[in-house]
């Protein structure tokens, strides 16, 4: 039960997307061509349901509490709240024009929304189902992501090159970091020092010093056979001790394994076409890879880095979320 609970509180440290258990019973991945969430069974690895939901789902996540599911229909310009048993609709909630990327913030009360058009982030109040406030950051937004201390709300401007460092307790932006090409996702280390953005059309992941907001690294990956411009990073997980970060490479069909402390390569994983966004089991074990192009999700071993399994999904599978 101990060693349960520490990996429950690391996950939650580290943003992931888990209901309050140590065990991941489903995955669900958003599929933005078909419009429909897939369902799968983590340990049979087989599909239970492909639920429809709202135009072009990207981001999804769960609730802190688990009790419900969080489906960004980025063409509806809606937030949807479903019932992770059943798929039922919950509730829309307004979000802001077109979501991508969300997170929901470590108090539970609040999700965080990218508006990809509008060039703003959308606090959702998930309680009344209303927008909470709204605040403007560079052309579209992409990765968002909070501090596990709550103190900063980082958000990627792919457009403009640089990420939105937004005090939130005064819900203003006080910094604005230059990056590499096309920042789309962001990711904090679990001690929240340093937090890590991928920069997709330079083909690097860059590390950031959250004390000074200055890029301290900057990683580039290499997987063999691969020309370098596929290489496209996108989704950033760290397992939940900490210790090592999954990078979902894009294009390059491929993740890549580093090790945190040394911020090197350990090794790549050739999964499905265009990997995009990834969950990691709670237990550290397994990476989920949600694989875009070839409408599938890859099971991978990350200490054997090899994929175990490979599941079919729906049109497009975007990003991966774990719950019961």
């Amino acid at each position: 039960m101990e060693r349960q609970l520490k990996a429950f509180a690391a996950a939650l440290l580290l943003g992931t997307t888990l209901a309050p258990t140590a065990h991941a019973a489903r995955a669900y991945v958003s599929n933005e061509r078909s419009s429909t969430v897939t369902v799968i069974d983590v340990d049979k690895g087989t599909v239970e349901a492909e639920w429809p939901v709202g135009k072009r789902p990207r981001g999804i996540a769960m609730t802190r509490d688990g009790k419900a599911l969080l489906v960004a229909a980025s063409a509806d310009n809606a937030v949807e709240m479903r019932d992770p048993a059943t798929g039922a609709l919950i509730a829309a909630l307004p979000s802001g024009a077109d979501p991508e990327q969300f997170f929901p913030a470590y108090s539970g009360d609040l999700l965080f929304a990218a508006n990809e058009d509008n060039g703003a982030v959308t606090a959702i109040d998930l309680a009344g189902r209303k927008v909470a406030w709204q605040v403007p950051t560079g052309n579209e937004p992409e990765g968002v992501a909070q501090s596990p201390d709550g103190k900063w709300l980082l958000v990627t401007s792919e457009e403009d090159n640089t990420v939105a460092w937004i005090d939130l307790s005064t819900r203003t932006v006080v910094e604005e970091m230059e990056t590499n090409a096309r920042p789309r996702h962001i990711e904090f280390e679990a001690n929240g020092s340093k937090v890590w953005i991928a920069a997709e059309m330079a083909g690097t992941v860059q590390i950031a010093d959250v004390g000074s907001k200055a890029i301290e690294q900057t990683l580039t990956f290499a997987p063999p056979g691969v020309p370098a411009y596929k290489v496209m990073p996108c989704g950033i997980r760290f397992t939940p001790d900490g210790k090592t970060a999954i990078v979902a490479l894009g294009r390059a069909d491929s993740i890549a394994v580093v090790d945190v402390a040394t911020r090197t390569v350990r090794g790549y994983v050739k999964v499905g076409d265009r990997p995009w966004h990834l969950a990691i089991t709670p237990d550290g074990t397994r990476a989920i890879v949600a694989n875009g192009a070839s409408d599938s999700v890859s099971f991978v071993d990350i200490a054997a880095m090899q994929v175990t399994a490979t599941i079919k999904a729906g049109g497009g599978p975007w990003g991966v979320a774990l719950g019961r």
